[in-house]
């Protein structure tokens, strides 16, 4: 329905310092891992925080965010309030949010002479010459919001697709794979005007943080189901050997203990980047035998690509996963089984997250922080 539009590579910085400075009678509220030095004391004070001070009014004043100005984040406002009226989920918040960044800048778009795609116009760039409504109702943002939310409804599963995959059923865009990129912005968006809502699961009236198992909002998952064997506590997994600890400084990932042939999901959607049995040992490649301490290597080893340039990878499976190279997987999809092949002292899933699809240690990020950041705490050290 339009060309795809530029972005600010700074916003999600922005946010964040946004997020940190904003606190409006609870209706907008944040919690920054860096201001607290105890990790487990982080994991719980940002997974309390799950939407329960609801939408700001978007009449209220509201700040410029990065390249967002204050009129911008008052559209997105107003489809986020949408939404909680509809009684729609806060999932549907943010795929509205991401596909009103893409098709207008957050913009309410009126005629755009030579560069007007056809008739499009407002905020999702509806065209009232295939039914979206008259000018003067698609030029309004809360006539706008409520009829493609009304459009997302209709898609079959539309809770479980990926974001783009979900927008593009509704918009039929000419660019199909644009709206992923802005999945991680939009998120951050809703978190920020609607107390942490994209953290939650559940629909507006009845919004919580998720338990291991569930789908956030923003479309992030646990790893590991909420139960099985080596899982001690539903709900609670335990990170046997942290990040980068003092012991391990080159442990570029966390090792969550599950026992041998527990299924491992993906913990967003995305397309499988690499699979690879990824042993040192003599050279050989015996990945389909247990491992032991000194024995070099991932063993079977799992690559995942998600929006934001994100990768995820999960090492020492008990097996080749089931899958191939550019093939798509969805939140919560089982991609694997849990084992302790290569360099491993036991059965365990051990967990990497990293930046701009860079596959080098140097684009690592904590896991355990990165994951309550996204709504699915994976637990404490231990």
């Amino acid at each position: 329905m339009n060309l795809p539009r530029p972005r600010g590579v700074a916003l999600l910085v922005a946010l964040t310092a946004t997020l940190a400075l904003l606190c409006c009678g609870g209706a907008i509220s944040a919690l920054l891992v860096d201001e607290f030095d105890d990790k487990e004391e982080n994991l719980s004070l940002l997974s309390a925080n799950c939407g329960a001070g609801g939408p700001i009014d978007p009449e209220a004043k509201l700040p410029k965010v990065g390249q967002y100005n204050s009129e911008q984040i008052k559209n997105a406002a107003i489809i986020i309030n949408v939404g909680k009226q509809l009684k729609l989920p806060p999932r549907a918040w943010v795929i509205a949010v991401a596909t009103a960044m893409q098709e207008s800048n957050l913009r309410n778009l009126g005629f755009l002479g030579e560069r007007n795609d056809h008739d499009s116009l407002g905020l999702f760039q509806q065209r009232p010459s295939t039914g979206w409504g008259t000018p003067k109702q698609v030029t309004d943002p809360v006539y706008a919001a409520t009829k493609f939310y009304g459009k997302l409804r209709k898609v079959k599963n539309w809770d479980s697709l990926p974001l783009t995959r979900a927008a593009q059923r509704v918009q039929i865009s000419a660019y199909p794979g644009a709206y992923a990129k802005h999945e991680p912005i939009a998120t951050q968006i809703v978190n920020m005007l609607a107390d942490g809502a994209a953290n939650a699961v559940g629909n507006s009236l009845d919004m919580v943080c998720p338990s291991i198992g569930q789908v956030s909002a923003s479309g992030w998952t646990s790893p590991l189901a909420a139960s099985g064997k080596g899982l001690k506590k539903k709900d609670k997994m335990v990170v046997g050997s942290g990040f980068r600890t003092a012991d391990r400084p080159s442990h570029q990932g966390v090792d969550l203990i599950i026992d041998t042939g527990n299924p491992v999901r993906s913990v967003a959607s995305g397309v499988v980047s690499r699979i690879k049995c990824d042993e040192t040992f003599s050279g050989k490649k015996d990945c389909d035998v247990a491992g032991y301490p000194g024995k070099g290597g991932c063993g079977w080893m799992l690559e995942i690509r998600h929006a934001g340039k994100i990768m995820t990878r999960y090492c020492h499976l008990v097996r080749r996963p089931n899958l191939e190279v550019g093939q798509k997987v969805a939140a919560g999809q089982v991609v694997a089984l849990s084992g302790t092949s290569g360099n491993s002292s036991g059965p365990h899933l051990h967990f990497e997250v990293h930046l701009n699809n860079d596959r080098s240690s140097a684009s690592a990020v904590d896991p355990v922080q990165f994951m309550a950041e996204h709504g699915s705490p994976l637990g404490a050290s231990r």
